[in-house]
C-alpha cells in the first residue's frame, strides 16, 4: 500500500508503532535485544525497505546526533535509567518531508502517574 501511496505523489505521512528498532544506534544497550523480534536482522530490513521506497525516517532528519527513544519498557528500571528504544516511527513521502517544520518527542508523560511504555510523537507540517 505504501508503494501505491507514494506513486501519488501526495504528502503521506505513515506515523505510528511499527514495533522495529531499525539500527542499533536506536537502542540503550543493542546486545540486549539481539534476541527479541522487533530488533531482527529480517525485520530490520523489512523497515529499510520502506525507506527505499522513498520514504523518510523524519524523526533522523531532525535528531541526526542525539540518541531518541520513544519507548522504555516497564522493567529494570529502563525509564529512570533511559534505557529506551525507538520503535514509534514517521514516515513521510518526498512531498510530506518538504513541508516538516518540526517534530516533538513528548518524553515527559512518561514519569507521569501510570503512564503508558510508549510516549506521543507528533510532527509539524506547512500548509
Amino acid at each position: 500500500r505504501l508503494r501505491e501511496l507514494r506513486l501519488l505523489e501526495e504528502p503521506v505521512v505513515v506515523l505510528g508503532d511499527f514495533n522495529v528498532i531499525p539500527t542499533k544506534t536506536d537502542c540503550h544497550d543493542p546486545n540486549s535485544w539481539l534476541h527479541d523480534a522487533i530488533f531482527q536482522p529480517e525485520v530490520r530490513r523489512a523497515f529499510q525497505k520502506l525507506l527505499n521506497l522513498g520514504y523518510t525516517d523524519s524523526l533522523k532528519m531532525f535528531c541526526l546526533k542525539e540518541k531518541i527513544y520513544t519507548y522504555w519498557d516497564y522493567q529494570r528500571r529502563s525509564w529512570e535509567n533511559n534505557f529506551g528504544i525507538r520503535i514509534d516511527h514517521c514516515l513521510l513521502s518526498p512531498q510530506a518531508a518538504d513541508k516538516l517544520q518540526g517534530i516533538k518527542i513528548y518524553s515527559s508523560v512518561r514519569q507521569l502517574e501510570k503512564p503508558s511504555d510508549h510516549v506521543p510523537v507528533s510532527i509539524t507540517l506547512s500548509g
